[in-house]
């Protein structure tokens, strides 16, 4: 409990600067001299679909996907890049592929993260005041750091975990466990109506820990596991 009221503490010193900028708009200019505005601030929320790589299989026959709900916001701050931060909850599984171990296992998780987005097509409304005429599609690349909260549990058997099946002795003591992890991803918004876009986004996280499955001296301790979400987001401009 301690370790995720820390995390929505540093959700909320995240966030802060980000929506102290959203004001009345101010002009600023690019390296050739072009006029553009800030913002306006966009509100984001979706979910989604959470697969796992790591010890047990880096296969998606064995994985046991599990949703994802995202929320957080976005700041325009030059006519290509954007900051923004995320909250996230997700749930990842697989079961062994490796069947002499015969191990399965289940992990609910939380993340708080920032990313730099880029947007390499021009869109005019960045260089408008009113966000006029505002381009009807966006693809981006991003990439950020951020913190992950995770508690597995590991089990023997195949397929979920239904509270049959025998659990076994953690690696280690401190279970929910934190780890920094770095995200790298991209996708397509589209414009539906002014102020409103539909995101279509897949990331991949690297961690910077072996027990995501609960599984480091049984497997690999050498490799760290990862994670990554497929995700539907709708964004709202506050303008």
């Amino acid at each position: 409990m301690r370790k995720l009221s820390w995390m929505l503490g540093a959700a909320a010193l995240l966030l802060a600067p980000m929506v102290a900028s959203a004001q009345a708009p101010r002009r600023h200019f690019d390296t050739q001299g072009r006029a553009y505005y800030r913002g306006p601030l966009r509100l984001t929320a979706g979910g989604g679909v959470a697969f796992y790589t790591g010890d047990l299989t880096s296969s998606p026959a064995q994985n046991l996907p599990g949703g994802n709900v995202q929320v957080g916001i976005i700041y325009p701050f030059r006519p290509h890049l954007s900051v923004g931060g995320e909250l996230g909850w997700f749930q990842i599984g697989a079961t062994d592929q490796l069947a002499e171990r015969n191990l399965a296992f289940r992990s609910r998780n939380s993340s708080l993260t920032s990313f730099l987005r880029y947007e390499p097509l021009h869109d005019p409304a960045r260089f408008s005041v009113s966000g006029a005429n505002p381009i009807g599609i966006k693809p981006f690349l991003q990439a950020g750091a951020g913190l992950l909260l995770y508690k597995p549990i590991l089990y023997t058997g195949k397929g979920r975990y239904d509270g049959q099946q025998a659990i076994l002795a953690p690696e280690r003591s401190d279970y929910p466990a934190t780890a920094v992890v770095a995200p790298v991803g991209g996708g397509l918004s589209f414009l539906l109506t002014k102020g409103f876009y539909l995101t279509a986004q897949g990331t991949y996280f690297f961690t910077t820990t072996d027990h995501l499955d609960d599984v480091s001296q049984r497997g690999n301790p050498r490799r760290n596991d990862g994670y990554g979400l497929a995700e539907l987001k709708v964004e709202y401009s506050l303008k």
